[in-house]
């Protein structure tokens, strides 16, 4: 998650706890096929720490340009009583969801707030590492759908949705246009866009044609998931069993095993992670480049300003399909002062809150409303397209013991990109593993 830029202080007063009304309908948010038993609903109201305020702690990845600080001082000095210090954490999802089961399973009550990854949803509330939410105290009217499913297990509430994030195109449109090109739909067109573009733009004949996040960590279960997706398959199906073994999701692996195989993808971009690529694309090394919203807000202001624009994610025979990111804001259970988190999260996920954070981020927000916002659509021309992609994005496995299925993903797609395992192979591995881990 990046921030950047103060942003204009919003006051609390018009969103205390009180005003709120009734938790709207979550929908969807079932187990994906997997057990492990949710807590009582309504259960947090019972737990006086939500009668309690005081100092807090917020725990998140690395805040690489500042606008969470600053949106914790803006409360601070509102609430000078239930202060809030942000703790940072690796940028790396993976060692983030560590270090908070870690907390967790010793009860440590040092983190109040932990920023969840809307994939971690599932283990955290089975495992009880975190409270189901007062269901008489949050508003969900307005919020993107996909967003408050990202934040349910067994139709209860774990978190307040807050970010939320699509894959995205980010292209050369300065080289596109010189080279009388429109942004591609399918791999197929991005390949030959490349050896076109490289052809005839002096400044890109050096340039990579593609690159994502595609080190072994959870950013190559996007990748690869969106890959899959693409081309017609999917890793586990809609009631959660896996399909790995599927054709369709074997040549979703075999494209990506392939572009690494004849260059399309540079081999450096088996150690990139979500800030190696986008610095690539910014240095002019990549031509095209997935990554999330985030990054327009930092390339704006890099030497490629004005220089790059945003399309939807391409796929094997047509449009593509993104894996739903983003982050939700959840409450440990061993945690103090659970009546200050509970408002500080609802103030965070605010309207007017989260469109500041918008403009100074560039991320994409979780409130349905923003994305037709004319100061948001006048900065970023894309939101339309952004909305599409969450809406249309498909969720990782929802599973409990996630952590297993990422990495046992993540095994068979990295091993495959390296040149030493076949893509059918290495997918009729992963069924037969993820077999025995979702039952």
């Amino acid at each position: 998650m990046s921030f950047a830029r103060r942003t204009r202080r919003v006051t609390i007063a018009a969103l205390s706890t009180s005003a709120l009304l009734a938790l709207a309908a979550c929908g969807g948010g079932g187990d994906g096929g997997q057990g492990g038993e949710p807590a009582p609903s309504g259960s947090a109201s019972q737990d006086p720490a939500y009668e309690q305020r005081g100092p807090i702690t917020m725990v998140q990845g690395k805040d690489t340009s500042g606008n969470v600080q600053n949106l914790v001082d803006q409360w601070n000095a509102e609430h000078p009583d239930e202060t809030v210090k942000l703790i940072e954490l690796s940028d790396e999802a993976d060692q983030q969801r560590n270090q908070m089961i870690q907390n967790a399973e010793t009860q440590g009550s040092e983190y109040t707030i932990l920023s969840m990854d809307v994939v971690w949803t599932a283990e955290f509330a089975a495992n009880q590492y975190v409270d189901p939410l007062p269901q008489d105290k949050i508003d969900l009217t307005g919020f993107l759908q996909p967003t408050i499913d990202s934040a349910t297990y067994f139709n209860q509430l774990y978190a307040v949705p807050t970010t939320s994030d699509g894959g995205l195109l980010y292209y050369r449109s300065d080289w596109l246009e010189e080279a009388g090109l429109e942004p591609p739909t399918t791999y197929d067109e991005m390949k030959t866009a490349c050896e076109t573009i490289k052809a005839e733009v002096d400044e890109a004949a050096d340039a990579d044609c593609y690159g994502g996040q595609h080190q072994k960590y959870e950013g190559l279960t996007v990748n690869i998931s969106e890959a899959v997706d693409g081309a017609g398959g999917h890793i586990t199906d809609d009631s959660g069993q896996p399909t790995a073994n599927s054709p369709e999701a074997v040549a979703g692996l075999t494209w990506m095993r392939d572009a690494f195989a004849d260059g399309t993808i540079p081999q450096a971009a088996l150690t990139w992670t979500e800030e190696e690529g986008r610095q690539a694309f910014q240095d002019g090394k990549l031509i095209f480049h997935r990554n999330w919203p985030y990054v327009y807000n930092l390339a704006s202001e890099s030497d490629i300003a004005g220089k790059f624009a945003v399309a939807p994610l391409p796929g094997l025979n047509g449009p593509g399909i993104s894996s739903l990111g983003g982050h939700n804001w959840a409450i440990s259970k061993f945690a103090e002062n659970k009546g200050t988190a509970l408002d500080f999260m609802i103030w965070l996920a605010s309207e007017e809150v989260q469109k500041s954070n918008a403009l100074a981020t560039s991320q994409a927000p979780t409130r349905e409303a923003l994305y037709s916002d004319p100061e948001l659509i006048e900065k970023y021309p894309y939101m339309e397209t952004l909305k599409a992609s969450i809406e249309t994005a498909r969720p990782r496995p929802k599973v409990v013991n996630y952590g297993d299925v990422t990495l046992a993903i993540q095994d068979a797609t990295y091993s495959t990109l390296q040149g030493n395992t076949e893509p059918q192979a290495a997918f009729a591995d992963l069924q037969t593993k993820l077999d025995g881990l979702i039952q």
